[in-house]
């Protein structure tokens, strides 16, 4: 049964990648065809606008779900081991991110088409009632499918897999990835033919003496994959802290995207076609069509400084694309900038004769490579993809030299890719350190317990002892009339007084009460409980809101033996 639903996945994954670029290729046709290449284009001004604020009212009033960041929902529904995506997500992606991408959106349609697939893998492991490791085999042979078809890279669809969404695969699993996989690359051919996604044709084969800027690449690549990560995080944080006003990210992003599309016209949309005139050309003539319908056209000796200035602008397009409401990712983005940067560094290697030649096609080729490996935390992904896609395996030694050196440099910096890192900024990420997993699997909200009995502090002891006898901890909060979380009444601390009558009239809650040792919130991470438990030294710690105000307890027992719960079905599996 799990063999057949590999098949399907890869199918319907194929075909959901047909559709998406197929919409795409047609929205940008109807919208660019008529355009002057010799000069500028105004309306490059007016239809990224047009498309993220369409997309935007198509995800508030159709969707009314979040799909941005496609992957990472994948990533984290898989190594929570739940594998459970919205029934909106076998399409809704597709929809959306076709009107972002077509009017001009500077992402990519790989992330919304990887959703799509897991989504379509999660939802027959439900209509079929598949046990939870099934379903998580099945949303990763969606992912497996998606790539494997969007770039007829059954290799890469695979790795990528493993390497990025971290899924842990057993000889019984690996046969139904396999299948989807070949499904989906097999039925690509069948709906777009054998033409490759990029042009490419070797010209020059690799030469040993070509190590040293090999090696040099590498780091550049990692160096301009930090960038792109640590620009993308700073971009995001400041989007999200607009989330308030939604016209005002609209106007800010939109504007910003719009911009830098009219000045650099080979960041709309997704570029491949930009990439290509790289992979196939041999001359100035034939890169300085990069510039065409822009100010820099015609101007052959400003090629190098168009391109530079599109490796350093195109994450700000990415990033305005998604802040301000559209949908796509950034994988795309990603083989752009280093399409861009690998031809920028061999043009600046030759134009200086810094040594040997550097054959600028090669250089953008493995430039793809190297910044995909960095940015992914994914060299044998950035390794076989580009390789699969071009049909390059005559440069496969220099592709795994800039993949390592890219991978090592960003590594020092970043230990997360791009996916991961905003499930680890939340707090969200799972990995295969099982404590570091249940921790992080482990839910405050769920331990916590409401039912306490609370006392003010000017109650009388003797009413005191009445409200002790109903309780059933060791313990009674302090509270004033608004709720605040005053002290906390220890009735191990109370003993020597507690059954003298005579004292009853005498004392009252504020005078026997002590100080909380420590308190928690919500939105704690359960590493950080742990440790307030640790440092208190104490079995129960109260839960507060911003205003003080108490929510509840957490008992440490309770949240020892959610955490040994969690230890053995994770051990189960």
């Amino acid at each position: 049964m799990t063999l057949i639903l590999a098949f399907v996945i890869g199918l319907f994954a194929s075909v959901a990648g047909y559709v998406l670029h197929s919409m795409i290729k047609e929205i940008q046709h109807l919208l660019t065809a008529g355009f002057d290449r010799t000069t500028f284009n105004w309306l490059y001004l007016l239809f990224p606008i047009m498309g993220i604020y369409l997309t935007s009212l198509f995800i508030k009033y159709v969707v009314k779900d979040n799909i941005s960041h496609g992957i990472t929902r994948v990533l984290y529904a898989i190594s929570t081991k739940q594998s459970r995506l919205k029934g909106h997500n076998c399409w809704s992606s597709v929809v959306a991110s076709s009107i972002t991408i077509g009017f001009g959106g500077s992402v990519g349609a790989e992330a919304p088409i990887v959703l799509t697939g897991s989504a379509i893998g999660s939802n027959l492991a439900k209509l079929f009632k598949m046990d939870a490791r099934t379903a998580m085999l099945l949303v990763g042979c969606g992912a497996t499918a998606a790539i494997s078809g969007i770039f007829k890279a059954p290799i890469a669809g695979l790795v990528f897999t493993l390497e990025v969404l971290m899924l842990d695969l057993t000889m019984a699993s690996l046969l139904p990835i396999l299948i989807a996989s070949v499904t989906a690359t097999c039925f690509s051919y069948i709906f777009v033919g054998s033409e490759s996604l990029f042009s490419y044709h070797m010209d020059s084969a690799w030469d040993i003496q070509r190590v040293p800027p090999y090696i040099i690449l590498g780091v550049f690549c990692g160096i301009v994959g930090l960038y792109f990560m640590r620009t993308m995080t700073a971009c995001e944080n400041m989007f999200a802290n607009m989330k308030r006003h939604p016209y005002l990210k609209l106007a800010l992003g939109g504007l910003t995207l719009s911009v830098l599309i009219f000045f650099f016209p080979s960041l709309y949309g997704e570029g491949y076609s930009m990439v290509n005139i790289f992979l196939d050309g041999k001359t100035i003539a034939d890169w300085e069509q990069v510039m065409n319908g822009s100010m820099f056209y015609g101007h052959s000796n400003l090629l190098v400084v168009y391109v530079g200035l599109v490796v350093f602008t195109k994450v700000f397009a990415t990033s305005a694309t998604n802040g301000a409401g559209g949908c796509g990712g950034t994988f795309a983005p990603a083989l752009f900038i280093g399409g861009f940067s690998g031809f920028f560094f061999a043009r600046i290697w030759n134009i200086y004769q810094l040594g040997v030649y550097a054959p600028e096609k090669n250089f953008a080729l493995m430039g793809m490579a190297g910044v995909m490996a960095g940015v992914m935390q994914a060299p044998l992904t950035g390794i076989f993809l580009i390789a699969e896609l071009t049909a390059g395996y005559q440069l496969f030694i220099p592709l795994m030299i800039v993949c390592i050196c890219a991978y090592l440099t960003i590594n020092i910096f970043e230990q997360h890719s791009i996916y991961s890192m905003r499930l680890a900024r939340e707090g969200k990420l799972l990995t295969h350190h099982t404590d570091q997993a249940i921790l992080t699997l482990m839910s405050l909200d769920s331990i916590i317990d409401r039912q306490f009995t609370s006392v003010d502090p000017d109650m009388q002891l003797g009413k005191l002892i009445n409200a002790i006898s109903k309780s059933h901890t060791s313990f009674l909060p302090v509270l004033d009339n608004a709720g605040t979380l005053l002290g906390e009444i220890d009735i191990t601390k109370i003993r020597h007084i507690m059954f003298r009558s005579e004292l009853y009239n005498r004392f009252t809650v504020k005078d026997i009460m002590t100080p909380v040792p420590s308190t928690l919130v919500r939105e704690d991470k359960m590493i950080d409980v742990m440790r307030k438990f640790e440092k208190a030294n104490c079995n129960f710690l109260p839960v507060v809101d911003v205003n003080g105000h108490l929510e509840g307890y957490v008992s440490r027992t309770r949240m020892y033996s959610m955490y040994r719960h969690l230890v053995a079905d994770f051990s189960s599996e």
